[in-house]
């Protein structure tokens, strides 16, 4: 009886005011697989419990191990996965009561709470996460929130420093939450972290780059050196694809989101491979004119019958085989012309100009690719 008591008597007068403040101590790890980020913040909430007025104007502070004898705000966060109250070397809790019988109360927590992130352009992405603090129990009608100072009520982010974000802005707000079981109070902390793309570009997009210049090497390599163009072409595949593999590791692996890093990745393989095409054709046309050339060269076989007036039916004999020889000769022929024209198209006369054509089309293509690519998503 003597909590429910204590309970009734408070907030016999209205709903309690509780204004809150934190300090946000740091921000130790942000994930993209889980989607969440762990921070240790300073947690203070300040109301007025007019049972507790005592005379002087001076402020008393009472041992953290004594909560259980006053009435504390069953404040929560809602979207923490793990939260722990430090306690080194004693419980990291702060009462104090002044005079007017004003009640401070101040925690020390570490918590991992949820942020759903979009991931769509990583890394040049902007996340917006929050940290949300709730009623567990008492309602708006026993209890109302609201930030003692509205924006600075929040401190620590403008000089926070963290690894691969910066901290772009920050604001509060007053909300409630809605359940089945009633309208509780809720305060809102939201906060836009940008991602540091200079990391990203040195390790990633520069060497990705760099295989790609390095795939064009091969289109001032002669064409006879088979080993020499095939060895650079399979050998910058094959690294574009553990780069790309390498890049998906500190990502989530079951993800619907198509990131920027991907594109550009991708971009960059189809370049790489379609200079390991491009030999494949050139060198295909060089054969193919080097086979055309041999066939002009071979002195063709005309099938020319020489006929002997003989014996009537050795006579008709001949000519039978003679008109069948002929015949076979204009099939031949026929066929060689027919081929010819098929092969026409698809001949290149001079195979080298591929090469030298692929010299200016494939940084022409990719510079443009590039303009294009930064543009959408830097920009948009």
């Amino acid at each position: 009886s003597g909590p429910i008591s204590m309970v009734g008597a408070l907030m016999l007068a209205g709903p309690v005011e509780i204004g809150m403040s934190l300090d946000i101590a740091s921000i130790d790890a942000i994930s993209e697989i889980n989607m969440d980020y762990t921070a240790t913040i300073f947690l203070r909430q300040r109301w007025r419990d007019s049972r507790l007025v005592f005379p002087g104007n001076e402020s008393v502070s009472v041992d953290g191990r004594l909560v259980s004898l006053l009435w504390i705000p069953d404040t929560f966060i809602p979207d923490s996965k793990r939260s722990f109250l430090h306690d080194v070397t004693v419980e990291n809790r702060l009462i104090r009561i002044f005079s007017n019988g004003t009640v401070l109360y101040a925690l020390r927590i570490t918590a991992t709470i949820a942020c759903n992130m979009d991931l769509t352009k990583y890394p040049m992405d902007r996340q917006e996460c929050t940290l949300q603090l709730e009623s567990w129990g008492y309602n708006l009608q026993d209890v109302v929130f609201y930030w003692t100072r509205g924006n600075d009520s929040v401190r620590g982010l403008d000089t926070l420093r963290l690894a691969q974000y910066s901290v772009e802005s920050y604001y509060t707000a007053v909300s409630q939450a809605v359940y089945e079981t009633g309208h509780y109070p809720k305060l809102v902390l939201h906060f836009a972290l940008r991602r540091n793309v200079l990391f990203f570009i040195l390790e990633t997009y520069v060497p990705s780059i760099l295989l790609v210049v390095l795939s064009w090497v091969s289109f001032w390599i002669s064409q006879s050196s088979v080993p020499a163009r095939t060895c650079i072409g399979v050998t910058t595949v094959l690294t574009m694809t553990t780069l790309m593999m390498g890049a998906r590791t500190s990502l989530p692996n079951a993800n619907c989101f198509i990131k920027a890093i991907d594109v550009y990745l991708g971009i960059c393989f189809t370049f790489i491979f379609g200079a390991l095409l491009e030999y494949a054709c050139a060198h295909f046309y060089t054969m193919q004119h080097q086979t055309l050339q041999d066939m002009h060269r071979q002195p063709e076989v005309g099938s020319t019958a020489q006929e002997e007036p003989t014996e009537q039916s050795p006579n008709q004999e001949v000519k039978i085989n003679g008109d069948t020889k002929l015949k076979q000769g204009c099939g031949l022929s026929t066929v060689k012309d027919a081929y010819g024209r098929a092969a026409a198209v698809f001949i290149v006369e001079n195979p080298h100009n591929i090469d030298r054509h692929a010299r200016t089309a494939f940084p022409i293509a990719f510079f443009f690719v590039n303009i294009l690519y930064w543009l959408y998503y830097l920009c948009f």
